[in-house]
């Protein structure tokens, strides 16, 4: 009786360390996965930095092309 109690229990116990290792395996995916997105978040926001000084530089640029206009315009009294 006792070693049916046993071999019960072990069965018992093995069905719940492949269930514990089934839920690991899906722990680690979706680790995985979460720092991959994690990555690829990073990446975007890298980029929409590198488009926000490209902005600036365009902006930049624009600021002194409205300057020489106006100086031209002042010189040929035209404004």
């Amino acid at each position: 009786m006792t070693e049916t109690v046993e071999n019960l229990m072990l069965e018992y116990l093995k069905r719940f360390q492949l269930g514990q290792d089934r839920v690991e395996r899906k722990l680690e995916e979706m680790t995985r996965r979460l720092s991959n997105l994690e990555a690829g978040q990073a990446s975007i926001i890298q980029h929409l930095g590198h488009l926000a000084s490209a902005d600036a530089q365009q902006q930049l640029s624009a600021d002194g092309f409205d300057q020489r206009l106006e100086r031209i315009e002042r010189r040929l009294e035209l404004a």
